[in-house]
């Protein structure tokens, strides 16, 4: 199904299902244990035995040499796979053949080898026993150190590295007030609860790996080239994922040694990555360095916007395209935008929730606000003054919905704005130095193919099968509203089996495209089986109507089941999006508001109150979508206040790689938070009219909290997190 143009008629529209606040329908297999990861497929898999992985020592260099004789001769030890033994490996899409490493080595805790013994207790043992040599090479791993080497990055997902409107140069010169300030964000990990982990089998030169992946159909590939084997050998099974966060959207090393280790030893093998692995192993958001420069009118008109950021990444990655957003978010006639990516040594840098607009709103919402407090401005009303209905880069394509102004206007009569003290460190409660803080959300919605197969059967059942995945967003549920909503049938009609490559390729889980793309599929398969149906029955499909297990038209009413038959009736389709991303933008926004309390005495800082406000579309499960969003602000609030990865810019590598280290926020860290849903539909996105708001949520969360400490201190820390060695020293007097 070709979708280009909203539909003038649309089933969804009856709203008997989709946009309710419904129950997770995997709900109680979660809860009840019932609900198998990738590391638990016992029954499919009873005799796997066991691999463990061991990481480079080292960050650059090689391997001089590796003596495995000990650990061959350990108890219950059944083969060890090496860069020597594993055979020619293909590069894949994302340069997949250095998931192992040897001789040479890119960066810390590269896997080069795996060690599978018949239990996982005697595969840690014997992976002590492996004696590596390594030759140790001078490596780079401080990206303020090699900030000024980076270059201009190839054109990829984030669009062009450089951008330009008008005179930059010379609006700014020219500009009555101007602002110019740095920012950085350091290295985050993903710190998903289910670490990367898979079983593989083989079976003649068939392969089968049940593992936790977000994006099936291009890990099935990779892993096919990788191989040297037909795509078609390869099926991947991922039907429950424990979180993951952009960090599971590709290939990593657990899939291919499991695959190279049953290979090896002729028998199914488990990997399961330990903490410091996924950590140091696997893809974590990059590190920025972002310089942010406004001129503006004295009345607080934008004449010039101006964003660089610096990154770093491992030879041939990619920049953090903290940029983004800026292009779009703001009006400014002169405008310049550009990206800087540098070679580090480190772990691969790349997606990680609302990758560019998660860091890049760090950094641009601080800057509007001290941009307003330069023109005495309140905030809100500096954002709103420089709002925008069209594309600022390219004026001829509007907006298909820009709710940014009435996110924010819903946001401040909801939290009370009219009752801040504009000026800073004024509100006292005891000790604690009390501050509000704003900023807005932006994230862009992305149209891609989806395909599904519904089956009727002779029941009235109705089965969909995709191999979308659900990373614990709710897939499941929003995939068996559509379908329910569609054929007219109750949600206990409706089996939604997902992760299976053997399914329909879907859009996939990531960058917030999953909702509306892969409910598009399911519609557009719908439709075709709402179509068969009538077909069968001798009934106008256009007029038929699918209500209450039923199809109507005419005067006549059938049940589905009846309609279907002993044989059933299978449909299979795709939504796919012609060029409608070039008729307008597909975005959305929001606002977001805290509240926190520092500690005049102790610089501690505790969030109080938070506040997100979302234009999304339409919300196809308001229940689900605001555990999305209050799990997103949840991430923001980490980023402000303490995730940081700590780099030894010695040894190259992350040192507080385990969950003691790397902190993250707990129940004590956050409030009671509130979300609202501007009543939205967008019926450009797609046939949902729908846009998706897993990552909207943790954009511009960071720069609410940091101008929020602002306003409760007067102290403008532009280095997250912000913990309290930054604010100490800056602090008003204790009273």
């Amino acid at each position: 199904m070709k979708f280009d143009t909203p539909a003038t008629t649309n089933p969804i529209d009856q709203l008997k299902v989709i946009g309710k606040p419904t129950d997770r329908i995997d709900g109680p297999h979660k809860t009840t244990g019932t609900a198998r990861y990738a590391y638990e497929h016992h029954e499919e898999v009873p005799n796997a035995v066991y691999g463990h992985v061991i990481g480079a020592a080292i960050a650059k260099g090689r391997i001089a040499s590796i003596d495995l004789s000990a650990a061959k001769a350990a108890p219950g030890v059944l083969g060890i796979v090496t860069a020597e033994n594993a055979g020619k490996l293909g590069k894949g899409e994302f340069n997949t053949a250095k998931l192992l490493g040897g001789p040479a080595i890119d960066h810390y805790h590269q896997a080069i080898a795996l060690v599978v013994a018949q239990t996982f207790e005697q595969a840690v043992a014997a992976a002590q026993l492996v004696r590596v040599k390594y030759e140790r090479s001078e490596g780079k791993f401080d990206l303020a150190a090699v900030k000024d080497t980076g270059v201009k990055p190839k054109p990829g997902l984030g669009g062009a590295s450089d951008t330009a409107v008008g005179d930059f140069a010379g609006a700014f010169a020219a500009a009555p007030m101007q602002f110019d300030a740095t920012y950085t964000t350091p290295d985050q990990s993903h710190a998903m609860i289910e670490p990367h982990a898979s079983i593989a089998k083989w079976e003649g030169d068939k392969l089968t790996v049940w593992t936790s992946n977000q994006m099936i159909a291009w890990s099935v590939g990779d892993l096919a080239k990788t191989l040297g084997i037909p795509k078609e050998n390869v099926r991947l099974i991922s039907p429950y994922i424990g979180g993951g966060f952009g960090g599971k959207l590709f290939l990593r090393a657990d899939a291919l040694l499991a695959a190279l280790g049953a290979r090896a030893v002729r028998r199914p093998v488990k990997v399961a990555l330990h903490r410091p692995l996924v950590t140091n192993n696997t893809t974590h958001r990059p590190a920025t360095i972002q310089r942010i420069r406004f001129g503006a009118t004295k009345d607080g008109k934008l004449t010039a916007i101006g964003h660089e950021s610096w990154s770093g990444d491992l030879p041939e990655g990619a920049p953090e395209t903290a940029v983004g957003q800026t292009r779009l978010l703001y009006a400014g006639a002169n405008r310049m935008t550009a990206m800087r990516l540098a070679v580090l040594d480190l772990p691969e840098g790349n997606a990680m929730r609302a990758p560019g607009e998660a860091p890049g709103l760090m950094a641009l919402e601080i800057a509007m606000d001290e941009m307003a407090e330069k023109l005495g401005l309140d905030p809100i009303k500096f954002r709103i003054l420089n709002d925008t209905q069209v594309d600022p880069e390219k004026p001829e394509r509007p907006f298909s919905q820009r709710n940014l102004t009435e996110c924010l206007r819903t946001g401040a009569e909801k939290f009370g704005w009219k009752q801040r003290n504009p000026k800073p460190a004024q509100t006292r409660d005891g000790r604690w130095m009390i501050g509000t803080g704003v900023a807005a959300a932006f994230r862009n919605s992305l149209s891609m193919k989806s395909a599904a197969r519904v089956r009727l059967d002779n029941r009235g059942m109705v089965t969909v099968e995709t191999d979308m995945t659900d990373i614990g967003t709710g897939s499941y549920t929003i995939i068996a509203q559509t379908a329910a909503e569609m054929m007219g049938v109750p949600l206990a009609q409706v089996v939604v089996k997902l992760g299976d490559s053997q399914f329909p390729v879907s859009c996939g889980s990531g960058g917030q495209w999953g909702a509306h793309n892969s409910t598009g599929g399911v519609f557009a398969a719908c439709t075709k089986l709402r179509e068969a149906v009538a077909k069968k029955l001798g009934l106008d499909a256009k007029t038929a109507v699918f209500a209450d297990g039923h199809v109507s038209a005419g005067g006549r009413s059938v049940p589905l089941g009846q309609a279907a038959g002993p044989a059933g009736l299978v449909a299979e389709d795709a939504i796919e999006y012609g060029d409608l991303d070039k008729k307008s933008q597909l975005s959305t926004f929001g606002a977001h508001f805290v509240e926190v309390g520092v500690n005049a005495a102790t610089g501690e800082t505790r969030i109080r109150r938070m506040l997100a406000v979302c234009a999304a579309g339409r919300i196809l499960n308001p229940k689900s979508a605001r555990s999305q969003v209050i799990g997103a602000m949840t991430m923001g609030a980490g980023a402000a206040l303490m995730e940081e990865l700590a780099v030894d810019k010695r040894a190259g590598f992350f040192v507080n790689h385990d969950l003691a280290g790397y902190e993250v926020p707990v129940h004590a860290d956050i409030p009671h938070q509130e979300v609202i849903f501007l009543d939205e539909t967008d019926p450009m996105s797609s046939p949902m009219k729908a846009k998706g708001v897993g990552e909207l949520g943790i954009c511009g969360v960071a720069a609410a909290v940091a101008n929020a400490i602002y306003h409760a201190t007067g102290a403008r820390v532009r280095d997250y997190p912000i913990t309290l060695d930054k604010l100490l020293g800056h602090l008003p007097p204790v009273a």
